[in-house]
This record gives structure tokens, sequence and C-alpha cells, in this order.
């Protein structure tokens, strides 16, 4: 930076931020945002939606299978997945273009117009390549059959796989974890590129089980993927069935009540977890098994078709309106603006989940990420919307039944927070003691967050419940810091950092709870905020990476996202010595990125599950207003002046 930063620039930069988030509020009084428009997503929708037309033209004589039992024929493994096959001739033949055929062509042209340099692709427009999705880029193109615009994009794409160790490439990005890799190998092999044999059967005959068992059974995916199990556990079966006599009987007599099951648990909209690769995954499926006609195939089908882009791209998911609006309203609360008025309390009310979920079997009083039928309520999102929830009250003295109402529902999210609490004092996402797989585990970001949730609300609590879960968490924090004073998050990570973690995020947001809770000057705080310090780019900012330095000129790596999280954590230590520069510094990168409009720029830190990249087009701004905000509302000494006070205009 060349010039140090003003009160007055300050309060500017903050005013026009704030302007802009308000802006961006919807219709109804609450921020939908905007996801990432991502590749692996649109290379899951075009396999998915391929299938299912494919599918849709019936051979009689040599026959698929039969319409009315749905029973395979014995050339179903013959046609099923290979391009070129006779599916693929009676498309051609009949030069049918349905709906599908439009969407279809759409996203495999937006492919084609999207593979990276290198001969990959990433999962959004802004990320590296990498092999997962590079492999169901290639399964699309495959089962489609659609020459692309560029003669030479396969051959390009398939330098990129081999370069990268092909399945065993894929194999270990993955590690133990089946979630994705299973999905991904399923893909290819119904598009030919792998043989059935790489997929490893998913005992889809568990989802038989009632669902309070589920913790019990170690499965090998993580909790939120049980229509995957599902979907695709058949599809491994009916592809290629066990040599075993007696799991051939098992697995034969599961497929009515499993599929049952992926029936009951799917929700109104038509999709998974609101996700597109999911639904795409069970879509696909159950179409290479001859039930494109399928209830659940035809749902998840209408899914696909309304959540399509214009440009013929998917999103990875409907969008995060729940936790995008909490973001906000806290955000703002937290800069001291007034926000009572312009909360949607009932909305957010309106989000809690007051039934036990079908998906997760959750108990009651959590919220979701979504206000949509498919999000499912998770640690996060609960914590969020119960701080929320305190800003509102704390400002709304005059109305005793709104209060009441909140109330009642932070007490039924805190009952929700407590009850999912793990044995290692750590917070999970969905369930408690689900397993160790990636995103089933407590995390150092969950764990924060619904601590300074459960102690805003300390007053409607039980002091002895209280006292043990925020014991048990802080525990759980102290053993989670990394040896040079850091945290790890469990849903955010960095593409440009060691195993794509983002310890930014994490210590920014753990630091807050020990702010929050009074524990700011413990040894673990102290060596977090010395790690943040020492972790300060070049440029005054955090984060970043060689793709935003290409993006926005050299010396130019820091993050929108980073920088502010981790000025609002340091913000705390204003007036230290030891980190009055570094505040300094970072609020000065953070001004005059909002004076040059980079305020605005995403970049890819979100993970949606299984290192499956995203960025979100409120994060920035959101992050922003928050760090700007409490910077203004408290002006630090070393500005030249107070500045007018701030209100919100509503």
């Amino acid at each position: 930076m060349t010039k140090n930063i003003t009160a007055t620039h300050l309060t500017a930069a903050y005013e026009k931020a704030r302007f802009e988030l308000l802006t961006e509020r919807g219709p109804h009084g609450h921020w939908v945002g905007e996801l990432a428009t991502s590749a692996l997503s649109t290379a899951t929708a075009v396999s998915a939606l391929s299938l299912v037309e494919r599918h849709d033209f019936m051979i009689e004589d040599g026959g698929l299978f039969d319409r009315q039992s749905k029973a395979l024929s014995p050339d179903h493994k013959a046609v099923c997945g290979v391009p070129g096959g006779p599916l693929h001739d009676v498309r051609r033949e009949t030069g049918n273009r349905t709906d599908l055929s439009k969407l279809i062509l759409r996203g495999i042209h937006w492919l084609a117009d999207h593979q990276n340099p290198d001969g990959g692709w990433g999962d959004t427009d802004r990320s590296y390549s990498n092999i997962a999705t590079t492999l169901l880029a290639v399964s699309a193109f495959r089962l489609t059959g659609v020459p692309a615009d560029h003669s030479d994009l396969l051959d390009r794409a398939q330098q990129y796989i081999d370069s990268h160790g092909g399945v065993c490439g894929l194999r270990k990005r993955y590690g133990k974890d089946k979630t994705f890799a299973v999905p991904i190998l399923t893909n290819c092999a119904l598009a030919g590129i792998v043989p059935w044999s790489e997929v490893s059967a998913l005992p889809f005959e568990l989802a038989c089980i009632p669902q309070r068992f589920y913790h019990f059974l170690q499965l090998p995916v993580v909790s939120y993927a049980i229509p995957a199990l599902v979907a695709i556990g058949q599809a491994k079966y009916f592809h290629q069935r066990p040599f075993n006599p007696l799991l051939r009987l098992i697995r034969s007599l599961a497929v009515p009540t499993s599929l049952g099951v992926l029936q009951r648990i799917q929700p109104a909209s038509g999709g998974y977890l609101e996700a597109v690769p999911l639904t795409s995954f069970v879509v696909m499926s159950l179409a290479s098994t001859g039930r494109a006609s399928h209830p659940v195939a035809r749902q998840g089908v209408e899914f696909l078709k309304s959540s399509v882009r214009p440009d013929g791209s998917w999103p990875i998911d409907t969008n995060l309106a729940t936790w995008n609006t909490t973001l906000a309203l806290n955000a703002l609360s937290a800069s001291g603006e007034q926000i009572e008025e312009l909360a949607p309390l009932d909305w957010l009310l309106d989000c809690q989940y007051r039934e036990v979920h079908p998906f997760t079997g959750a108990a009651p009083g959590g919220w979701g990420w979504s206000d949509l039928s498919g999000a499912v309520p998770d640690a996060d999102d609960t914590a969020g919307a119960l701080l929320a929830l305190a800003a509102i009250s704390s400002q709304d003295t005059r109305n005793t039944l709104r209060r009441a109402d909140i109330s009642r529902a932070a007490k039924a999210g805190c009952r929700w927070l407590f009850d999912v609490q793990n044995r290692d004092g750590g917070w999970p996402t969905f369930c408690r003691g689900w397993g160790k797989l990636p995103f089933d585990r407590s995390g150092a970001d969950l764990t924060a967050h619904a601590l300074r949730a459960l102690h805003v609300w300390r007053h409607l609590l039980a002091d002895t419940q209280l006292d043990v879960a925020i014991r048990c968490g802080f525990a759980y924090l102290t053993n989670q810091q990394a040896p040079d004073g850091s945290w790890t998050p469990l849903w955010f990570g960095n593409q440009d950092q060691s195993a794509e973690e983002n310890p930014v995020y994490g210590t920014a947001k753990v630091l807050l709870a020990y702010q929050d809770l009074n524990r700011g000057e413990t040894p673990e705080a102290r060596r977090g905020f010395n790690w943040l310090v020492t972790h300060q780019n070049e440029d005054g900012g955090w984060g970043g990476g060689p793709a935003l330095a290409d993006q926005f000129g050299p010396g130019r790596t820091s993050s929108v996202e980073e920088t502010a999280l981790a000025v609002e954590a340091l913000l705390h230590k204003r007036g230290e010595p030891d980190f009055e520069p570094a505040i300094s510094r970072g609020l000065e990168w953070l001004v005059e990125s909002v004076e040059t409009g980079r305020y605005l720029e995403c970049s890819p830190i979100g993970f949606y599950f299984a290192k499956l990249w995203y960025y979100e087009k409120l994060y920035p701004l959101i992050f922003m207003v928050s760090a700007l905000g409490q910077a203004n509302h408290r002006i630090p000494p070393w500005l030249d002046k107070e500045p007018a006070a701030a209100h919100l205009s509503c």
C-alpha cells in the first residue's frame, strides 16, 4: 500500500460495501446469493440427462427391458453406457430434439468452451483442473456422442488424465472415502471409460435398516450420501452381479425396499440436498438400470431442468439463502447497525425444522443452509441462525410476542446443538457420532460457531449443561490447534495451500469464539493471533494464491474473503502494539479493494463435499461489511478522526 487510510476513507468504504449488500437483498427480505457455475455439476447433469433420454427410446425386439416389469434384458450391459451403441443410433436416426436434447447440447458446448489450458476441468471457472472433474467431463462427452467444437478436446483431456494417474489418481485424491470416488467411477463405467470391476460395490441393502442404527454400521459413505449409496449400489449390482449367491439373494430382495427409502427421502424439489451432482448420480444410476421412468428419476430430471442456467451450465447447489441471510444479518449487527426492522424474522423462523428430518433423521430444532426442501439441518447453519436471532432480539425490546417466538426457537435450536455435540467435544455437520469420514467428523470452525451461539443464549439455558458443553468444546479446540497456532476448518479450503486447507478461515473463526467467551488472552488464543500476524501477505492481505495474482496482476495474491476474516479477528487486538501494524495494513488492503471495485471478486474457498469447490457471490461482500463495519464502529486510535455514526436505512 502506498497510502495510509483515514477515518473518512474507512467510513466511505464501509458505506459503499453496506449499500451493495443491501442492494443484494431480495424482494422477500432475505439474501439468496449466487453460487458458482460448476463444470462438475454440468458434466454430471449432462450424463444423467443423456442416459434418461437414451432410455426413452425402447427397442422392442432386442429389448432393453420390459416397461411394465422393469426387468433387465440379457442385452442390457451391451447397450448401456456404450457410445455409438443401439440407443445412440436410434436417437440419431430419429433426429428427435427434445427439451432434454437441447439441455444436453448446451451443457456440452459450455464444457467445451470452459476446458482449462492444461486439458482438464476444475470444479468452477476459477478452479484449477482436477482428476475428478476431468473424468466426469470426458464421461459426459462419451455418453452424449456429440462432437465437440474443438477437435483435440478429448485428446488433451486424456493427456491430463494420464498425467494425473487415471483411476489410481482419483482414488489417491479421496483415500478411504467412497462418497465421491464411487459415483465418479460409476459415471465413467456408464460411459465405457472404465470397466465395472473398477467400481466398488456399495451395500445398498443397509439402507433397509432403520435410520437410527446407521451410525453403528460404519457405512463407506458420509451421512448425507444415502441416496448415492442406494442408487449407485443398485447400478453396480445390476451391471455386475456379485459372485456370492447369498449376497446376490440379499441384494435382490433389498432392491424394492431400498428404492422405497430413496423415494421417501427425496425432497419435494426432486433435488437431494438441492445438489446437482448428487441428484444427477441418482438419476443416471436409475436410468442405466432401466428405470428412467421411475418417480425418483422423473423428479430428479425436473430438478435438473429447473436448475439449469441460461448459459447451459449448472451450479453446484440451488442456493445458500438461509446461510447467506444469517451471515449478512450478523455482519450488519456486529457493525452497530439496527437490524430489527430489516431482518426477515418470520421467514427465518419458518426455516427452522420442526419435525424429524427424513434424510438424516435429525431431530427438530435445527436450520439448514436454504429455505428449499432439499436442505438438511446442520450445526453451522443452526449456529448462524441462533446468532442472528439473538441480534434481532437484543434490538427489538418492544414487541413481547416477537421476543417470545424468538426465545422458543432459540431454545429448540440450542437443544439441537447440545444433542449433536460429539464425544470428542466438537461439533459435526449433520449427525452426532456418525463416523470419521470427511465432513462427518467434528470441525474446528463448526465447534467455534456452536460455542458462540450457545454462549449468546446462555440466559435461557441450564448452567450445568452449558458449562459442560463449553468446557468440552474448548478442550476439542485446544486439541485441534496445530503446533504453529492455526486451526483448519472443515468446510472451507484454499486451492493454493498445502492439502488444499484454509487455516486463515479456520483460525479467524475459532478466534472469534475465544473472544466472545472472554478467552482471548489464553495461550491458545495468543498463538492463534500471532499466527495470523505472521502469515499476512506482502500486499497486506491474507490468503489467495497464484490464481488471483494472474487475475489481478503481480503482487496481488490475497483474497477478499480471507483478508476480511483475518482483519475481523485481529480487530479484537486493536490498541496492542504487536497487532496494530497488521490491522492497519489489512484495513488499507480492504479499503483499497472497495475503492477499486475488487471487493466484489469471489475466490473459490468453499468446499461443498469431498473437496468439491465452489464460490459464492455474497461471501466477499458480507465478510467485507463485517470487517469494515466493526472497524468503522470503533475507530482505531491511529485513524485521524471520528466519522459520523453509521445508521442503516431500511
